[in-house]
């Protein structure tokens, strides 16, 4: 029986893995993602709820409903 040598890797060499250092770090983009979404749902809601905005949706809705097929 022939032995076969083992064949070498075949691909790019693979980068050695920078160490782990930012063991906290999942928990403040958390944080800084929450912050930003509550930030962006009251701006959300003070145009929605604005008297420009409750007009046009109402005068959509009842030009909808007053339109005859």
């Amino acid at each position: 029986m022939s032995r076969l040598p083992h064949a070498a890797p075949v691909g790019p060499p693979t980068m050695p893995r920078p160490p782990a250092r930012d063991e906290g770090m999942s928990t403040v983009e958390y944080a800084i993602g929450t912050v930003a979404a509550a930030a962006f749902a009251a701006v959300l809601y003070a145009v929605v709820s604005g008297d420009s905005v409750v007009t046009a949706l109402t005068e959509l809705v009842q030009r909808a409903l007053s339109t005859t097929f």
